[in-house]
């Protein structure tokens, strides 16, 4: 559960049960969504939640077509990722 997640990290679940999600069994969820869609307050969050290494690692197994291409561009230039067509 999100319980102790700010309202800016809950508002990019939108289509989730916050109920039901977990901050460590759901990472791969929570790090896409604020990664594309996240406010400067939610991606703080994330980055302290998980740490730069774990964003990176989660964000470079993400498939390209779950990226919004803008947020994209940007994480390729922060973070080491190069995110591939299909799910391996």
């Amino acid at each position: 559960m999100l319980s102790h997640t700010p309202p800016s990290v809950n508002s990019v679940l939108w289509s989730y049960n916050l109920n039901e999600i977990n901050v460590q069994k759901d990472k791969k969820i929570i790090i896409s969504q604020v990664l594309n869609f996240g406010s400067e307050e939610a991606i703080k969050w994330l980055f302290k939640q998980y740490g730069f290494a774990t964003v990176e690692q989660v964000a470079n197994t993400i498939p390209l077509f779950q990226w919004n291409k803008k947020s994209l561009s940007l994480w390729k230039t922060i973070l080491s990722i190069n995110p591939k067509k299909r799910i391996s």
